[in-house]
């Protein structure tokens, strides 16, 4: 049976201060998309039937235990007008290390339903004009960190509408060793 999962930074230290602002801003305007979701940033999204999850759990662990732990910083808001997100946005320093990170997932498990290159953490998504304009005015200052030190596999589950920690791959600080082409003789 085919389901889909996501690929995640995910710390228990972000849940329950993103799920105020959540739940503030669920308060103001009542349910929204993403209002129920806990703090984590995108990196991909795919469907795959159940026999494959093993195969991709083995790729996880062994891309994951290529990186290295880092501290991202998230220190501001902001909002994607076309799509009516808003969401909270980290420094460039962390985007220089999380970006990688997301491009070789993204390279490791190649068909993707979704990819995403732009690390953000999403408070809610697909709001309107004037939910969005609330937002930035309810929301303007903030300052949040974790240590990136794992990626998370979440699974969908389609009676809920939410996606749930399956399993996570901690980093393991060991660089991939270069090739070396050898000789027989």
């Amino acid at each position: 049976m085919e389901k889909t999962y996501s690929v995640v930074f995910y710390s228990k230290a972000l849940v329950e201060p993103v799920k105020k602002l959540k739940d503030f801003l669920k308060s103001k305007i009542n349910w929204y998309n993403s209002c129920n979701s806990e703090a984590h940033i995108t990196i991909c999204e795919f469907i795959i039937e159940e026999s494959q999850l093993d195969s991709v759990k083995q790729k996880l662990t062994k891309i994951a235990d290529t990186f290295m732990p880092f501290e991202v910083f998230l220190n501001h808001f902001d909002s994607f007008s076309n799509s009516g997100a808003f969401f909270i946005g980290v420094t460039e320093e962390s985007k220089k290390n999380l970006v990688p990170i997301m491009k070789k997932t993204h390279e490791t498990l190649k068909s993707l339903k979704h990819k995403n290159d732009n690390p953000h953490l999403s408070i809610g998504r697909k709001l309107t004009p004037e939910n969005l304009k609330l937002a930035s005015d309810l929301f303007t200052t903030i300052d949040l960190q974790f240590e990136c030190n794992e990626i998370v596999l979440r699974e969908f589950d389609p009676k809920v509408k939410q996606f749930f920690v399956i399993d996570a791959f901690p980093f393991g600080s060991n660089p991939e060793p270069e090739f070396v082409q050898g000789s027989l003789f």
